[in-house]
């Protein structure tokens, strides 16, 4: 295998410390030559992308991931280098978009799967409806191998709730029936290597736990863990939020995740966040 990344940030870092791949089987991007210089020196070859040719890289590749969001409601890989990923096409087995849960919209704290109407109800997941229209495009026009990844929110070691919670800065902002779906980072990657091992060019998957929840039981469940207060509830029409915090609390739904498990055969390792919650904490050495 021959793996192209383009955006190496938390989730790509995870996925190729779980795949160890052999030396010069890997190949990511960054904006930044200075984080390409330090990616080289950790044995990566890197890229800076946009600015780089990647045809020759597109070549190369038998496996490519897409990780880089939206930018200006388009997508930046295909903005820059949709023709050589056009060229390049007969020779990938594999090309994964990692998308979002956003997609889908607000459902009242219902249940949707890969078969729900996408009713973005905010700009980024429009946009990322827009993106995966893309890519879908090219899948159906050239057939790129295309497989859509749809991401529950990310968490994992350095993402988790313990850090606000011991700084006594975490809250636990309440919204009547507000749900949100959730997966452990390790999780994501053990998903994309079990796609990898067997391709479904046109696939779709929901990636996300086994157990939707409200968020300020989150806090609550890693205040108990520390053995500190849980800290007290704050209404949502009284907490003062980012316009980005905001959006997420815009919508609220419970996402399926039986084809995941299904056709790709996965036992989730943090099947919900008491587990994942757990593991970060062993891990933390607290």
């Amino acid at each position: 295998m021959k793996l192209l990344i383009f955006g190496y940030g938390y989730t790509a870092r995870t996925l190729v410390a779980e795949m160890n791949p052999a030396p010069g089987e890997t190949r990511v991007t960054t904006r930044s030559p200075d984080k390409a210089a330090q990616l080289e020196a950790e044995g990566l070859t890197a890229r800076v992308f946009p600015g780089t040719d990647m045809t020759a890289d597109l070549h190369w590749a038998t496996h490519v991931l897409i990780t880089a969001g939206p930018e200006d409601g388009h997508d930046p890989v295909l903005a820059h280098a949709r023709d050589a990923i056009v060229a390049a096409a007969d020779g990938l087995v594999w090309v994964g978009y990692l998308s979002t849960t956003g997609v889908y919209g607000d459902h009242s704290g219902g249940w949707v799967d890969e078969e729900t109407p996408l009713t973005p109800s905010t700009a980024r997941g429009r946009a990322r409806v827009a993106a995966e229209g893309e890519w879908q495009a090219l899948y159906h026009a050239h057939g790129l191998p295309l497989h859509i990844f749809r991401l529950a929110g990310i968490y994992g070691p350095g993402r988790g709730p313990f850090a606000k919670v011991r700084e006594g800065t975490a809250r636990r902002i309440v919204k009547p029936g507000q749900v949100f779906s959730r997966i452990h980072v390790e999780d994501i990657a053990q998903v994309l290597v079990a796609s990898m091992a067997h391709p479904q060019a046109g696939a779709v998957y929901n990636l996300c736990d086994d157990d939707p929840a409200p968020p300020q039981d989150v806090i609550a469940h890693a205040a108990e863990l520390l053995g500190l207060p849980v800290p007290p509830e704050v209404p949502y029409d009284e907490a003062e939020l980012s316009p980005m915090a905001r959006s997420f609390y815009a919508e609220s739904k419970r996402v399926d995740n039986r084809r995941m498990k299904e056709e790709l055969g996965i036992r989730l390792r943090y099947p919900d966040y008491r587990a994942g919650l757990a593991a970060l904490l062993s891990a933390d050495g607290a």
